[in-house]
């Protein structure tokens, strides 16, 4: 989308911000060469995650070792080959992964201009619980699920719900004039990339036309609510924080 000088769809607020791909700018992220990368936001922000952009060139790679940070990704466009540990796969555009904290992954041997999203965070241990373990999946072949009895409105469920995940990547779906059916407003942080379609996203009392290729950033409990609108489905992929005590 071309816009007049000076001008830019991009807002960032308090407790909420719209991220537009006309503002973007490459940043040097340590362990990812050969590839544009782009930290669409982090704690500068406010937020506690982070969630990075990389578009790979041919050759280039993601290589990181255990540590405290865990990672959740998925593959927008191309195609690499990913390991986390000892397990290795061939991922395409759907595929997605998720790498404990202490465990080391890497992604090599990437299609050009193969495009992944990363969401990271400081994994929060909890005694007696085991750590969650590696997945590696496909979200083309995963069927969305009816959200609160919609059949407009499908949510794909990519990692596992149960308590050693203290994140979760998800995937909705609406079809053209479906909507999250109230304003949700809770504890849980997301960030999020649209992949698809269009709409207009209320965040706080704002109102925010977006499509494919903007990110968002929604803190705890900032008010929110989606419609897509326009003539094709409209998708995004979310990241939130779950399973972790009040205090």
């Amino acid at each position: 989308m071309s816009l007049p000088f000076g001008q830019t769809r991009t807002r960032v607020a308090a407790r909420h911000a719209l991220i537009a791909p006309d503002g973007h700018v490459n940043s040097s992220v340590p362990g990812i060469t050969g590839a544009t990368t782009v930290i669409v936001i982090n704690a500068a922000m406010g937020a506690r995650f982070a969630q990075v952009l990389a578009t790979f060139e041919t050759g280039g790679r993601a290589d990181f070792a255990g540590s405290e940070v865990e990672t959740a990704g998925y593959f927008e466009t191309g195609g690499a080959s990913l390991r986390i540990g000892t397990e290795k796969a061939k991922c395409g555009p759907g595929g997605f992964f998720f790498a404990p904290a202490g465990s080391d992954w890497s992604i090599t041997a990437p299609k050009a201009g193969t495009r992944v999203t990363l969401f990271q965070k400081i994994y929060q241990v909890i005694a007696g619980l085991s750590a969650p373990r590696a997945v590696i999946g496909d979200a083309a072949a995963m069927k969305g699920r009816p959200f609160l009895g919609d059949p407009a409105a499908r949510l794909k469920v990519l990692l596992p719900d149960v308590p050693e995940f203290d994140l979760a990547m998800n995937i909705f779906t609406y079809q053209p004039g479906a909507t999250l059916p109230f304003v949700e407003t809770h504890v849980m942080e997301h960030g999020l990339l649209m992949l698809a379609g269009q709409g207009v996203y209320r965040l706080e009392d704002s109102w925010y036309p977006v499509a494919a290729g903007d990110a968002i950033w929604m803190a705890p409990y900032c008010p929110q609510w989606f419609v897509a609108m326009g003539k094709t489905p409209a998708s995004y992929l979310y990241y939130k924080d779950v399973n972790r005590a009040a205090l």
